[in-house]
């Protein structure tokens, strides 16, 4: 019988290893980028066309490479950073597997031109698939250029698995802002299709952190510091109050690597506690520095996961840092206790006593000139109940919007006078300004108003994805929208969505987004604000959101718009309205998030509560 154990070739077994190393354009970004600053650049400038697709470029002015370095490093296992095993426990460096060259130019068409400082020329290598096109001298200044180009291009298929453009480029973006925060102190600058997005001078931490995403970071940052004999940390974290609804900006750090470790978020958002309502995430910074014989960065080619030798002691550390530096900048609420909490009474204010003088007279106290005012409103609000009571039938012609302001397209419930009419009459009654209890033939039903708003609004913003004519409202003076360049790419690719709800946005001469109207639907709700909510939401998305971008978009919305119902006393006409629409709507059980609007108290439930 035949043997059947055969030894792969170097190129099959190059494309094995792309599969782990290299699995989109944004691995390729990383590779490259730590690269250069392995080699001791000062300026890094990463160039994007096609998102990756068509080319992905770095140049820095690192040390460069002799012509046999320049060849050596595309043969696989083929590695400066180590010489023995021992050294893998005190790694410093970005890389040192000696996988990625190989494994990138086994999946592309690379060209790389590099040069020494003390050489006179510099070499010119080209490679496709693995395979040595070209190598000559030629001249270049000092450090390396390497462009990748037509990634996957002799792999269709792994190339058909990539997800669209600007998908692409948020992956991409992801990984210049994280090579950029651990490395404040270096140049960088990010350019795609011919145009610069990013252009970062060498900076502190802070400085580094507002550039990147955007200046309404500078006022949330909180420096955190603690230096032990095991661990040191440095960072900032944010204040609870800029928190966000999505995890988006947590980075942690460790030897200036960017790691994913959900045990250490844990830490701190366990130091949070009590400081933020539910579902709100905070933003952090967190750089840990250790002696690299106690962790292992060995475990996975991305490098992303850490194994710590004593990582409780860690978790503590990063809990304790985290709780101080919320204590320190007043975010954590302290109690004084030099006051006597039995006589504290912070809702009573005692007037300052003013000295007695020759041209006083204490027993006399004159009468605040402000509630003067108050002598021309008297008995008015008597005349307003009196009319109303008089005339409660003018009152719907009056204000016909109590009853259409959430008007549903298609709604069966618009065609059944008894609903629609300002003459129905739910018994219903509206209870801590947040349930509407409403009585049915078997019992209560119990409405959770503000969920209630969700599914209407949510059918309604969907009305006017699919048939684009949200209505909108134009504003007085326009209203220019501080975002980062991540942002501004991610608006542009939902810009179809956003105008069929009813925003109206251009860019001014600066290249300024500015919002000229808002959906009419939203009332007094910050345009800014919401949109910013919507992008908050879609960026941070782990899969392509063509298919269902509508739907989530309108969900936001309506999440958004509905907060202004929460714990809002409404009238007669106001709960008829918002009753008769829920029952119309596509789902009157759940709200758009997949919570329970409402629940029926039946007769026996009711019995055992008074139980």
């Amino acid at each position: 019988m035949r043997d059947i154990i055969q030894l792969l070739p170097d190129a099959i077994a190059n494309q094995i290893a792309a599969g782990e190393v290299v699995q989109r354009p944004a691995s390729v970004v990383k590779e490259l980028m730590e690269n250069a600053i392995d080699a001791g650049a000062t300026s890094i400038q990463l160039i994007i066309k096609d998102a990756g697709k068509g080319i992905v470029q770095v140049i820095d002015d690192g040390c460069g490479m002799s012509e046999t370095d320049a060849r050596m490093c595309f043969e696989r296992h083929a590695t400066s950073k180590i010489r023995r095993a021992e050294d893998l426990f005190s790694i410093k460096t970005m890389g040192f597997r000696g996988e990625a060259m190989a494994s990138i130019a086994s999946v592309a068409q690379v060209e790389l031109k590099t040069k020494r400082a003390d050489d006179e020329l510099g070499t010119c290598i080209k490679i496709d698939g693995s395979v040595l096109k070209s190598q000559e001298s030629i001249q270049a200044p000092q450090g390396t250029s390497i462009a990748v180009k037509n990634l996957f291009y002799n792999i269709p298929a792994r190339r058909n698995f990539l997800k669209s453009n600007p998908v692409e480029i948020r992956h991409i973006l992801d990984e210049f802002q994280r090579i950029a925060l651990a490395h404040p102190e270096i140049k960088f600058s990010f350019v795609q299709n011919e145009q610069e997005t990013y252009a970062l001078p060498p900076e502190k931490l802070g400085k580094r952190i507002v550039d990147l995403f955007g200046k309404t970071y500078r006022e949330q940052l909180a420096a955190c510091e603690e230096n032990t004999s095991y661990v040191s940390i440095k960072g900032y974290v944010g204040k609870p109050e800029h928190a966000k609804k999505t995890r988006g900006e947590q980075f942690f750090f460790v030897n200036d690597r960017f790691i994913k470790n959900a045990y250490l978020n844990h830490a701190v958002m366990s130091a949070y506690e009590r400081l933020l309502p539910d579902g709100a995430f905070p933003f952090y910074v967190l750089f840990l520095s250790i002696d690299p014989a106690h962790i292992d960065i060995n475990v996975h080619p991305t490098k992303t996961e850490i194994k710590f030798e004593d990582e409780r002691s860690i978790y503590a550390i990063i809990q304790s840092a985290v709780r101080k530096t919320l204590s320190i900048h007043n975010l954590i609420p302290s109690l004084d206790f030099d006051s006597n909490v039995n006589f504290h009474s912070p809702t009573i204010s005692t007037p300052r006593q003013e000295p007695h003088s020759a041209y006083s007279d204490s027993s006399y106290k004159p009468k605040p000139v402000q509630d003067a005012w108050k002598k021309l409103y008297e008995g008015l609000q008597n005349n307003i109940d009196a009319f109303e009571q008089q005339a409660p039938q003018t009152q719907s012609a009056l204000f016909p919007s109590a009853m259409n302001e959430f008007k549903t397209v298609q709604s069966k419930a618009n065609d059944r006078p008894e609903l629609g009419s300002s003459q129905s009459n739910f018994q219903s009654i509206q209870i801590l300004n947040k349930f509407i209890v409403l009585s049915i033939s078997s019992g209560l039903l119990l409405i959770d108003q503000k969920r209630a708003y969700q599914r209407v609004l949510y059918d309604q913003f969907m009305e006017n994805l699919q048939r684009k004519n949200g209505a909108s409202q134009q504003l007085l003076f326009p209203k220019v929208m501080d975002i980062n360049p991540a942002d501004q790419l991610l608006l542009s690719e939902i810009t179809t969505e956003i105008n069929d709800l009813g925003f109206r946005l251009q860019t001014d001469s600066k290249g300024q987004i500015e919002i000229l109207g808002v959906p009419s639907e939203i009332g007094d709700e910050d345009g800014q604000v919401l949109l910013e909510g919507i992008l908050e939401q879609l960026k941070h998305a782990s899969s392509d959101l063509s298919a269902h971008r509508a739907e989530k978009i309108a969900q936001t919305m309506a999440n958004r718009s509905a907060v202004r119902f929460h714990q809002k006393r409404l009238n007669e006409f106001e709960i008829n309205a918002l009753i008769e629409q829920l029952f119309a709507s596509t789902n009157p059980n759940s709200s758009p998030n997949g919570e329970a609007i409402s629940q029926v108290l039946n007769e026996e439930t009711l019995i055992q509560l008074l139980r």
